[in-house]
């Protein structure tokens, strides 16, 4: 795939997010598209999103669960930008007329105090680096049609990325175990879904180890002050107009979303 064709895909998408209106997926009209070409495609819209003013504020991990990986087909995770545009503020309400097909993902967010640069960043580098930790949801939002997408459509698409709300309380790692840390989930003020941090490659902290040394491929560090979404503990959920999400998680607090016409 050349420049051009990687350009042009990545206008489509952008027109595709401006506009609410999905396109058909990337694999099926470009079968022969590669995992790079696919971060190319990521990378240039980042790009254009800066020039026009935006701030890449911190990072997201998908694809962090082995259920995920084996839908996908893939043995490692993906990662997107996260740009100050995505960041909404806890208790601010979400317009479904700013996505097209959301959905949402409870997950727990590094933020750091030192910059992270691979190879060979592994869990105790990373805790070491890490502030602390936040309850957090991200939203997810596909620019392909009907979430028909593999992995190089999400890879193209910023890995789905549309949103991230943060809670309001950060914790530190003393004596925390991250693979412990208990999830309740609710929709609606009901019990949908529990987990425990564990459920994202075994401890968030080696989702982050592997941003850390997946960027190094690129020439990219992570820096300090970024914030890292380490993936989702739990199977995204479907958002609809006047549906609400609740997070709570054992030690460090909840995290909630609603989301209107």
């Amino acid at each position: 795939m050349n420049k051009t064709q990687i350009n042009a895909i990545a206008g489509e998408l952008l027109t595709a997010e401006k506009d609410k209106a999905p396109v058909a997926p990337l694999t099926t009209r470009f079968p022969g598209i590669t995992v790079p070409e696919a971060y190319a495609v990521q990378l240039e819209i980042i790009r254009r999103k800066v020039a026009s003013g935006a701030v890449i504020v911190g990072k997201k991990i998908g694809l962090t669960s082995k259920a995920m990986q084996d839908m996908f087909g893939v043995r490692e995770p993906d990662y997107g930008h996260i740009l100050n545009t995505a960041v909404i503020p806890e208790g601010q309400p979400v317009s479904m007329g700013t996505m097209i097909q959301p959905r949402v993902e409870s997950e727990i967010c590094f933020v750091l105090k030192q910059g992270l640069k691979g190879p060979g960043v592994n869990v105790a580098q990373v805790l070491s680096a890490t502030q602390g930790i936040i309850p957090s949801f991200e939203i997810i939002d596909s620019r392909i049609k009907d979430w028909k997408i593999k992995v190089q459509d999400s890879i193209a698409d910023n890995a789905s990325n549309a949103g991230v709300v943060l809670g309001g309380k950060i914790t530190r790692l003393r004596d925390i175990d991250l693979r412990l840390i208990g999830l309740v989930l609710e929709k609606n003020g009901e019990i949908v879904s529990t987990a425990a941090g564990a459920a994202v490659l075994g401890n968030p902290a080696e989702a982050v180890a592997w941003l850390a040394n997946k960027l190094a491929e690129y020439g990219v560090e992570l820096k300090a002050g970024e914030f890292i979404m380490s993936g989702s503990l739990t199977a995204a959920l479907s958002a609809e107009a006047g549906s609400s999400f609740k997070a709570t998680f054992d030690h460090i607090g909840t995290v909630s979303i609603r989301f209107v016409k």
